[in-house]
């Protein structure tokens, strides 16, 4: 047999709950694994809005580098 199957859902490993706060907790946490599994993807970012593209390079020093700032 496969271990996954084996292994229990959910494990208390404080205090003691009855059936009814089991049901309700399994019942959440399902909820919020299903509601987890809908990713969308992120929405691209408009080049207007993106602020590392306003900031500059910075200028590199040594023999040549006055004629690369012009450019």
């Amino acid at each position: 047999m496969d271990t996954a199957s084996e292994r229990p859902f959910l494990r208390v490993v404080r205090g003691e709950p009855d059936d009814v706060e089991l049901a309700a907790l399994t019942a959440a946490v399902a909820a919020l694994a299903a509601a987890g599994a809908e990713t969308t993807e992120p929405k691209a970012r408009s080049r207007w809005s993106d602020r590392g593209a306003m900031m500059r390079v910075p200028l590199r020093h040594g023999p040549g580098a006055w004629r690369a700032s012009s450019l």
